[in-house]
C-alpha cells in the first residue's frame, strides 16, 4: 500500500469518526443546552450563528452563495421542516426524554422516508427485508415506550414528549423527501448554510412570540453547548459528512443513521446517568437492525428521482 492509499484511508476513517461521534454527541448537547434555554431561543441561537458561518466559509473559499428566488423558497422551506420543526421539536422533547431515547425515537426517520416515498408519492417501494425493517421499527418503538404505556400513572409529559418527537420527525421526513428532489444551483454546503440561516431567523421569531427571552438562564454550561453544536455538530461534523460523500459509496456513508443513535445512548449513560436499563437496551438493538434493513433493502422504482442524502438531515 503506498504512503498516498494509507492517508487516504486514514481520512476516511477519521471523517467516519468525527460523523458518528460528534452527530451521535448533539442529542446530549443538546439536553444540556435546553436545561436553561427555551428550545426555540436555543434553535435559534444555534443555527443564527452556524449558518452566517457556513456561508462565510463558502464565499471565502469560491464556492457560491448567490441563491435564486425559486431556490430560496425551497431551502426556506426545508430549512424549517428540518431545523425548526424537527430540531426544536427534538430540542423540546429533550426537557421530558433522556437524550438516548430521543436519539432512538428519531432513528426511525428513515423508516417514515420509505413509507412517504412508497405509498404518497408513488416513488421507491420497500420490498423483501425492507418490510421486515419497517415491522421491526414499530415493534421497537412499542418496546422502547411500553414501560410508560403500561404504567397508567406515568408521567403524561414523557409520552407527550414521545408523540412531539414523532411529529417532529415527519417533519424531519418531509424536509428530507422535498431536499432529495430539489435541484438547487447552489451546492450543498451553501444550501446548508442557507437553511440553517433561514431556519435560525424563524426560530428567533418564535421564540420572541412566546416569550422565551423572559424564560432564559444564559449559563457558561447552556452557552457551552451551544458552541459545542455550532462548532463539532455543524460545522466540523458536516464538513466530513461531504467529504465522505465525495471519496466513499454513498451505502456505507449512510450507516451513521444506526451508529448514532448507539453513541447517543452511551454518551447519555456515560456523561449525563441516563436509565439504560433491558427495554432500552433491547430497542435499540431492534431499532437499529430495523434501520439498517431498511436503508439497505432493494427498492421497487417508481417515479421518483434517485434519491440522494439530503445535505441537512444528517444531524441532530
Amino acid at each position: 500500500m503506498t504512503a498516498a492509499q494509507k492517508q487516504h484511508q486514514f481520512r476516511v476513517a477519521l471523517c467516519f469518526a468525527l460523523v458518528y461521534v460528534f452527530w451521535g454527541s448533539t442529542y446530549l448537547a443538546i439536553k444540556i443546552a435546553v436545561e436553561h434555554i427555551p428550545a426555540a431561543l436555543m434553535g435559534a441561537s444555534r443555527f443564527l450563528i452556524s449558518g452566517p458561518l457556513m456561508l462565510a466559509w463558502c464565499a471565502m473559499t469560491g464556492r457560491t452563495i448567490k441563491v435564486s428566488k425559486h431556490d430560496f423558497v425551497r431551502v426556506a422551506a426545508i430549512g424549517v421542516l428540518l431545523l425548526t420543526g424537527g430540531n426544536v421539536l427534538l430540542a423540546w422533547a429533550e426537557k421530558y426524554v433522556d437524550s438516548g431515547l430521543a436519539a432512538l425515537i428519531v432513528a426511525v426517520v428513515p423508516i417514515w422516508v420509505a413509507l412517504i416515498e412508497g405509498f404518497i408519492l408513488k416513488g421507491d417501494r420497500l420490498r423483501g427485508r425492507g418490510w421486515l425493517g419497517l415491522a421491526l421499527g414499530i415493534a421497537g418503538l412499542i418496546v422502547l415506550l411500553w414501560p410508560d404505556l403500561r404504567n397508567t400513572s406515568a408521567e403524561r409529559a414523557k409520552l407527550a414528549a414521545a408523540a412531539v418527537l414523532l411529529f417532529g420527525s415527519l417533519s424531519w421526513t418531509v424536509g428530507s423527501i422535498i431536499s432529495r428532489r430539489s435541484k438547487l444551483s447552489i451546492g450543498p454546503f451553501a444550501a446548508t448554510g442557507w437553511e440553517m440561516t433561514v431556519a435560525g431567523a424563524v426560530n428567533l421569531l418564535i421564540s420572541i412570540a412566546i416569550g422565551d427571552f423572559h424564560d432564559v438562564v444564559w449559563t457558561p454550561r447552556g452557552l457551552g453547548a451551544i458552541l459545542y453544536l455550532v462548532t463539532f455538530g455543524s460545522m466540523v461534523g458536516f464538513t466530513a459528512y461531504i467529504w465522505l460523500l465525495e471519496h466513499v459509496p454513498t451505502p456505507k456513508v449512510a450507516t451513521y443513521a444506526y451508529v448514532n443513535p448507539v453513541v447517543a445512548v452511551f454518551l447519555g449513560w456515560l456523561i449525563a446517568g441516563e436509565q439504560l436499563n433491558w427495554y432500552i437496551a433491547a430497542g435499540m438493538v431492534i431499532i437499529v437492525a430495523a434501520v439498517a434493513l431498511v436503508t439497505t433493502s432493494k427498492l421497487k422504482h417508481g417515479d421518483s428521482a434517485t434519491p440522494q442524502l439530503a445535505a441537512c438531515e444528517v444531524e441532530a
